[in-house]
């Protein structure tokens, strides 16, 4: 099973150096993915939780793609109804030849209604916008890019199996994850859990503890389960809601070097 990271290509803290620190420390530690998120039109309600200055995900990654390597390079999620279907597709296609086949492409329907209505979309038909759109990936085609659905929605389940390559649930526990494996036949399944690494262990009896968060034991117990399910990939996402921490990436990048050297000294 591979893992991957969620990086902040937005916030205070944010800017084109600590973007290329963040990408060697990822591909430095031995991880497999680098992801970015997406929005563009930062209005109220984006920039409540992810405030300017927000990286562009096609344009930051395609800068990623030259500071890197060996690190495939993805979007967590792309908002697929923002922009036209086979502008999506040709900068896809463009970027996973540039990096050398080293793109995933993450898509979903997006949650922002202020930021749908200044770019003109209707908010209330962004589901079969996506559909449409995801139609309109497949008939263009992406070559080898592998399709990630996100959605952790009935609807978005619906969604990957029909279109996708991959179920990408956004930071889920680990038994509603495992009652959807069970209950569905999956194209493939790739997750992004949280990163939160705590000194002392979370209550195992809580229902509501998201995978990922916890003593350094439970994160990699919730990475073998995952594996156990038959996750290919797993997405760690170390930024739980504050802005203010993009200043401080030296955090999250302590919690992945350790997870990082338990994963290599594990039998």
């Amino acid at each position: 099973m591979q893992l991957g990271v969620n990086v902040p290509n937005f916030g205070p803290g944010t800017d084109p150096g600590v973007l290329r620190d963040w990408a060697r420390v990822v591909e430095g530690l031995g991880f497999d993915l680098l992801m970015v998120s997406d929005h563009v039109a930062v209005t109220p309600d984006v920039a409540e939780r992810y405030p300017e200055p927000f990286y562009e995900p096609f344009t930051t990654l395609s800068w990623l793609a030259g500071v890197t390597e060996r690190v495939r390079l993805g979007t967590t999620v792309l908002v697929l109804p923002y922009r036209h279907p086979l502008l999506v597709a040709r900068m896809a296609a463009n970027l996973d030849a540039l990096s050398g086949g080293r793109l995933v492409l993450g898509v979903g329907v997006g949650w922002a209604r202020q930021e749908y209505e200044a770019l003109g979309v209707p908010f209330a038909r962004r589901g079969r916008l996506t559909d449409a759109h995801l139609a309109a990936l497949r008939e263009a085609g992406v070559g080898s890019v592998p399709l990630w659905v996100g959605g952790n929605s009935e609807a978005g389940i619906r969604r990957a199996v029909r279109f996708g390559d991959a179920w990408h649930p956004l930071r889920g526990t680990l038994p509603w994850m495992r009652a959807v494996v069970g209950s569905h036949e999956l194209p493939g399944f790739a997750p992004r859990i949280a990163l939160r690494l705590t000194p002392e262990p979370a209550d195992p009896a809580d229902p509501e503890r998201l995978a990922g968060v916890g003593s350094i034991e439970q994160v990699l117990d919730d990475l073998e389960q995952l594996r156990l399910l038959g996750a290919g990939t797993v997405v760690l996402d170390p930024y739980h809601g504050d802005p203010e921490t993009t200043r401080r990436p030296h955090t999250a990048w302590r919690d992945l070097t350790t997870l990082a050297a338990h994963r290599r000294t594990a039998p």
